[in-house]
């Protein structure tokens, strides 16, 4: 069963980012297919020498270089998210694959369960 999840949401401004990246690690214990998308706001949660102090926030976006330790391979950024907010591939803590909205669809379709944060 493929599993993919969906980072959709801004950094530090609620626990659905952290949250989700504890349901991720947590998940690959038990599934070897899934997958990972960081789409809208979500592009935001991968941009490196982030202050999460300055808004008193506990730093959770290095642990995303675990994803590789967890072999969690499939690790997918919306192309047209990254160009809303002008970042770079090389701004992003850790490689994803950028892609297309509507490849990111498509892959998203080819999940069988999905879970949003």
């Amino acid at each position: 069963m493929k599993l993919g999840f969906v980072f959709q949401s801004y950094p530090h401004t609620s626990s659905a980012g952290r949250e989700g990246l504890d349901a991720l690690l947590a998940a690959s214990a038990f599934c070897e297919d899934i997958a990972v998308f960081f789409s809208g706001k979500g592009v935001t949660q991968l941009v490196d020498r982030q202050q999460p102090s300055s808004v008193l926030s506990r730093d959770y976006i290095s642990a995303f270089k675990l994803l590789e330790l967890y072999d969690i391979e499939q690790v997918y950024v919306c192309q047209e998210s990254l160009d809303k907010y002008g970042l770079l591939p090389e701004q992003l803590i850790i490689d994803a694959t950028a892609i297309s909205s509507g490849t990111l669809a498509t892959l998203l379709n080819s999940c069988r369960k999905v879970l949003t944060f």
